[in-house]
């Protein structure tokens, strides 16, 4: 009997499998349904392109990247049904697979290569657009080794909270009924609630409490500051992420902000002079300052060391991965089923090759000497290869991708290797931030894959054909935020303003920090390995006690106010998990089903919010103040009066979660 296409999830989507269990999508590997087809190809190339030069405006002006992937699905549930033939779910998987690559490239685009501009280097459109596909591919074809453990073998362990917001709005788009109703009601709430916080002037987003006596004094003399950024998405996405999660990552928030930052001011003040890295005197630094010229390099050293336990730990699924690929190709055997079918392993061999080749004739055109180019190309790799582990992991953990924290660190390294090899100068800062342009679109890029792939996995998509698109979705996406970036370098100046240059500025404040990095470097500035060696036992005492080393030095990473709202998700997850337990049966399935919906709509709707008011800043004479309340420059009464909004959300969450309603 012929298997036939469910319209529901399995039960077992979201939760670790018994031995000898396999999981069985949505849409089963004996079921053929289109899905690269000329209409999902079409409208993820145009949604790609559109996003792509709109996210690269958007970042560079205030240094956030549109999220693509969400907003891109719910637009491809809407398109599919322009059609007579109702597009499957697996065209419109390929359509969020190639659309979902703008972010993606435009974040490695925008954090690296504006600081070629702001160096007067002058870059080439097609070394810019070069940049961006040679990182973007290799962080795919370094991934797909990987997507067994990340994806399979790791099912039900690790949350995928972008990936299950992408997967519920397919699937209730499929569905229909009431939980395609509930999923539009929080996305409207979430995305009219995030709009308005985060594109006007109408109560404050972010909430330090210091209203409050006393934490004003903590902040004045300990420098102890509690942050929250009240916005719905971050609250869906502490909802997937579960309570253990939402924990871990806000414990290394804790340890930052509420240990390092103070322990610093406290030892620090006595110091009348700037003590390095940071340009001031600590005394005169508050919290963000301090966690921004010394906490940060910490969490960077920890990053990076839990990457390296990360890929040790795969290694052995890598070696696996290749051995079974050419076992099978020696044999000439079949590649197996198709929701478990990869490109073949020869090809990726081959792009990879290919890859290298045409990234050292890149660094050729620099004409540096045969050894640093060999060096160069080895940074480039190696570091590229490090990462993508290290992205898909933290993607699938928390939905955060520590670009800038990587990034960072493949400078640093990259300008102490190539220093010793005498390269220097206008030189040495165009090679080093190539380099770093490369590597950060790679584990950008990878981490957006990584995402796709998981989704396609729950719904039945073949692993292959995701594969083949997204090089397209990578490509398409390069050329336009390249283009955008030429573009606007010759109407804008990007970081500061330079003397007699009448050009308006667009802030680029990523591109900035690598920009500063980079000439520092080359400078022969000193460098703060303390900073990095701590952060790194940080993470070894993390693995010695058994705890994800990764989540926790996120959250050292991440500014506190972007962890605290996850962890009120997390907690509102478990107690909802708590009571489902206790109703038992049917009814609590439910309620778990209604939660993890409404969660999705909530980061559904905080995206489309966040997309829409990037949109509006392209407006030359946009302005916050275009919506204003009598109330918000009242410190107090803003603060308070998002306080109050936020736990309304959370109330939304809890009852309608809970109120179990007979289904359509």
């Amino acid at each position: 009997m012929e298997t036939t296409e469910s319209k529901s999830l399995p039960e077992n989507a979201y939760v670790p499998l018994p031995a000898g269990v396999e999981y069985e999508p949505m849409v089963p590997s004996s079921v053929a349904p289109p899905e690269a087809t000329g209409r999902s190809i079409f409208w993820g190339v145009l949604l790609c392109f559109i996003f792509s030069a709109a996210s690269a405006y958007s970042g560079l002006k205030v240094g956030q990247v549109m999220e693509a992937a969400i907003p891109i699905a719910i637009l491809a549930i809407g398109l599919a049904r322009v059609y007579a033939r109702r597009s499957s779910v697996l065209e419109n998987v390929i359509i969020t697979s190639i659309g979902g690559a703008a972010g993606a490239v435009v974040a490695g685009a925008i954090f690296t290569l504006p600081a070629l501009y702001s160096l007067q280097l002058h870059p080439h459109p097609v070394q810019t657009i070069f940049i961006c596909v040679a990182g973007g591919c290799l962080g795919v074809m370094f991934l797909i080794p990987l997507r067994r453990y990340f994806v399979r073998e790791m099912h039900g362990l690790l949350p995928y909270p972008e990936a299950t917001a992408i997967t519920e709005v397919l699937v209730t788009g499929e569905k229909g009924g009431s939980q395609a109703k509930l999923l539009l009601q929080a996305t409207a709430l979430a995305g009219i609630y995030d709009f308005f916080v985060t594109t006007f002037q109408v109560w404050k987003e972010f909430l330090d409490f210091q209203f409050i006596p006393v934490m004003r004094t903590l902040a004045e003399r300990a420098r102890i500051v509690v942050r929250f950024d009240a916005i719905g998405f971050i609250l869906g996405l502490g909802y997937v992420m579960g309570l253990r999660s939402s924990m871990i990552l806000v414990a290394g928030g804790v340890v930052s902000n509420f240990v390092l930052v103070p322990l610093i001011y406290m030892i620090g003040q006595h110091f009348p002079n700037a003590v390095y890295p940071a340009t001031v005197p600590i005394a005169q630094m508050d919290a963000s300052q301090i966690f921004r010229g010394y906490v940060r390099y910490i969490g960077v050293g920890a990053i990076a060391t839990a990457g390296i336990f990360g890929i040790l730990k795969s290694l052995r699924v890598i070696a696996g991965s290749f051995g079974v690929a050419a076992r099978a190709f020696r044999a000439g055997e079949t590649h197996g089923e198709r929701t478990d079918r990869d490109l073949p392993v020869v090809t990726i061999l081959l792009g990879i090759v290919i890859g290298a080749i045409l990234v050292a004739a890149f660094f050729g055109t620099l004409r540096p000497t045969a050894v640093v180019l060999i060096i160069g190309l080895l940074l480039t790799l190696v570091f590229s290869f490090f990462f993508t582990s290290v992205a898909a992991n933290a993607i699938a953990t928390t939905a955060r991708n520590p670009v800038s924290g990587m990034t960072m660190l493949t400078i640093i390294i990259s300008s102490v290797v190539l220093l010793q090899f005498g390269l220097s100068g206008t030189t040495g800062m165009f090679f080093v931030m190539a380099i770093a342009g490369m590597v950060c679109t790679a584990l950008s890029v990878s981490g957006q894959t990584i995402t796709d792939l998981k989704t396609g996995y729950w719904l039945g998509s073949t692993p292959a054909t995701q594969e083949k698109v997204k090089f397209l979705g990578v490509v398409v996406a390069a050329i336009a935020s390249g283009l955008t970036i030429v573009m606007l370098a010759g109407i804008f100046q990007f970081g500061e303003a330079a003397p007699g240059d009448t050009r308006l500025v667009l802030a680029a404040p990523q591109a900035s920090i690598m920009q500063a990095l980079v000439q520092g470097f080359m400078n022969r500035q000193p460098i703060a390995y303390m900073l990095f060696v701590a952060g790194a036992f940080i993470a070894v005492a993390m693995e010695m006690l058994g705890a994800p080393a990764l989540i926790f030095a996120l959250g050292m990473y991440l500014p506190l106010e972007l962890n605290t709202p996850a962890l009120v998700g997390g907690f509102i997850s478990h107690l909802i998990s708590r009571k489902s337990e206790r109703v038992g049966g049917a009814r609590g399935r439910t309620m778990r089903e209604r939660g993890v919906v409404i969660a999705s709509g909530l980061m559904a709707g905080g995206a489309l919010g966040g997309v829409l008011g990037a949109s509006l800043r392209l407006i030359p004479s946009f302005k916050e103040s275009w919506v204003t309340t009598p109330f918000y420059g009242n410190d107090t009464v803003s603060q308070i009066v998002s306080l109050v909004l936020f736990v309304a959300l959370c109330l939304y969450l809890w009852i309608d979660a809970t109120r179990v309603r007979q289904e359509v």
